[in-house]
């Protein structure tokens, strides 16, 4: 990943931040509040004890007394809205940002979740968020206004002695190159805590998701090691950079103490020589663990600016991956020409993984006509399933050309294409809702009826009428309270509600029991019987029934025809035909 600037990861999170500028506004104009009253009070006590305590004046000590208390009073509440008003932003911002990455995300091509796992992508969206939180928003106009309160107690302290002063500009060397130091390895650490837990996090899913598999082999001891060796690597990432956090602010605190000692040795010196006042070296004392108050919250803030930053670049490297396609509306010619299918075309269509590599898919070339059926046969391994996921886009890179009514498949959005085309997966994923809302998952146009109607259509009715709550039974765990078999059928009732013309098949069954496996047989024929299919057949009544097959032989149609004319042929498709059964 390439690394972007602190200055533009910064620059990306202001995005979020601008809608809310009200509230951004509110907080900093209490800084010139908090700032005055900073200056104000320290100011004050001085003038209390040198005009008013020692002379002895009570009537003027009434009045500078409540002047005092009225700073403060101000003080308080301009540190209470700056303090609320940064936290309102910060929340607001962060949310709206995680609400955006993942809606990035969700627009994201299918080969990026082949390749990254899901674990890494869920600590983007929830753990790195949650380091922002609202720390990057305070910490960064922090560093603002502990500048700021940092400059104008200088100046006061320069008012009351150049001399005392001095001694304070001798440590601020020494307090700058320290926490540039530890910033650089705080960052470092930060960001090697952030990627150690998103391998630990990804882990930790693939193991849940999997566990059952895990039990099954009796793979625990081997599992827990894996997870404790990445447990380990994230707490010594995570245990160094609270090593150097705590040297930050320890170093700041000793710092303070030990300028703190060299003030009060050298100004009581300067008392008895009556060069300055006691009030002045009381108000100077005063002032100095007020002005290494902001200097140590702006060391503070630097590491959770850090550990923000961090965070921030791990959600940057997400949201510069490339979306599928862009969302721009196509032409009004196009959008008519894609209103119904009509036919698919593949002309030579070639594919490989790497640009390098060997052919997945080599020299494809087929029609589809609307109501035709066409079966892929082929041993594991030909590339039936690698056709499915180029004319799904899941694969684009392709050489030759796909082309649906005519017009080139990269050319047709996304949502559009889906519109035309619905896959039937072997692998099924049901959500933890109930069935209804697991046939229609949301989508426009799939209102109840339709939700029934689809049902119907693959058979699945006769067994969701026999569930407590029919269509509002509620699915958990994945599925696991269906039969395998049962949730193929809702995979089936899901694709055929959005009226799809053109099925994707995968037709593979296994572990189904018999009963649902004539239900699935039954929904298979209806498929066949009403809409276009592309399917990866397994069953020869299904083989039998299209329109026309391609045997695929390591990524090529080696042969071709209907059922009679390969048997006929008398080659490599009836060997495959043994392999095959009802």
């Amino acid at each position: 990943m390439k690394k972007s600037t602190d200055f533009k990861l910064l620059l990306q999170f202001s995005e979020y931040v601008k809608p809310h500028k009200r509230w951004l506004f509110a907080g900093i104009s209490a800084v010139p509040f908090t700032t005055a009253s900073t200056v104000l009070i320290p100011l004050l006590i001085v003038k209390i004890i040198d005009d008013y305590i020692i002379p002895g004046d009570l009537v003027g000590l009434q009045y500078l007394g409540a002047m005092l208390a009225a700073s403060i009073l101000i003080g308080y509440l301009a540190d209470g809205l700056y303090s609320y008003s940064l936290q309102r932003v910060g929340q607001l911002s962060i949310a709206q940002m995680r609400l955006a990455l993942f809606s990035h995300t969700l627009s994201l091509p299918r080969k990026y979740f082949d390749k990254t796992p899901i674990g890494v992508t869920l600590s983007r969206i929830t753990s790195d968020m949650e380091a922002l939180g609202d720390s990057l928003t305070i910490g960064v106009l922090s560093l603002f206004t502990d500048f700021l309160k940092t400059l104008s107690l200088f100046i006061f302290l320069f008012y009351l002695s150049w001399k005392l002063t001095l001694i304070i500009l001798l440590v601020l060397p020494i307090v700058y190159l320290l926490a540039r130091f530890l910033r650089k390895k705080l960052r470092y650490y930060y960001n090697t805590a952030r990627e150690t837990l998103a391998e630990a996090t990804a882990f930790l899913q693939e193991c849940l998701n999997g566990m059952k598999t895990v039990q099954l082999y009796n793979a625990e001891v081997k599992v827990l090691q894996q997870f404790k060796r990445k447990n380990q690597r994230f707490l010594k990432s995570q245990t160094r950079s609270n090593t150097y956090d705590a040297s930050l602010f320890s170093v700041i605190e000793g710092l303070t103490s030990l300028t703190m000692a060299v003030i009060i040795w050298y100004g009581a010196g300067l008392v008895l020589e009556e060069a300055i006042t006691i009030g002045i070296l009381i108000g100077f004392i005063n002032t100095l663990s007020k002005i290494f108050i902001p200097i140590r919250e702006f060391t503070q803030q630097i590491a959770v600016i850090q550990r923000a930053l961090a965070a921030l670049e791990h959600i940057h490297h997400l949201f510069s991956q490339q979306p599928d396609e862009s969302d721009e509306p196509i032409s009004e010619r196009l959008k008519k020409q894609l209103d119904s299918f009509e036919s698919l075309e593949c002309d030579r269509v070639t594919f490989r993984y790497k640009a390098d590599g060997p052919p997945i898919l080599n020299n494809i070339s087929f029609r589809l006509n609307r109501g035709e059926k066409i079966a892929l046969v082929g041993k594991t391994g030909a590339g039936k399933t690698t056709i499915l996921k180029v004319l799904t886009k899941t694969y684009q890179d392709y050489t030759g050309s796909i082309r649906l009514n005519g017009i080139e498949l990269s050319a047709i959005p996304r949502k559009e294409l889906f519109r035309m085309i619905t896959m039937m997966q072997q692998d099924v994923f049901l959500f933890n809702e109930s069935l209804a809302s697991n046939i229609s998952l949301q989508r426009e146009g799939i209102d109840d009826a339709k939700v029934i109607q689809a049902a119907a259509y693959v058979y699945a009715d006769q067994f969701i009428d026999q569930l407590p709550g029919k269509m509002e039974y509620q699915v958990i765990e994945h599925g696991t309270n269906l039969s395998a078999g049962q949730g193929q059928l809702i995979s089936f009732a899901r694709s055929v509600a959005s009226d799809s013309e053109l099925i994707l098949l995968d037709e593979a069954t296994s572990s189904v029991d018999s009963i649902t496996e004539n239900l699935i047989q039954s929904a298979i024929e209806n498929i066949f019987a009403t809409k276009t299919v592309i399917a990866i057949a397994h069953r020869l009544s299904t083989i039998q029934k299209s329109d026309q097959i391609l045997v695929m032989k390591d990524g090529e149609i080696v042969e071709r025809g209907n059922h009679e004319e390969l048997i006929q042929k008398n080659a490599y498709y009836v060997d495959l035909l043994h392999q095959l059964h009802e």
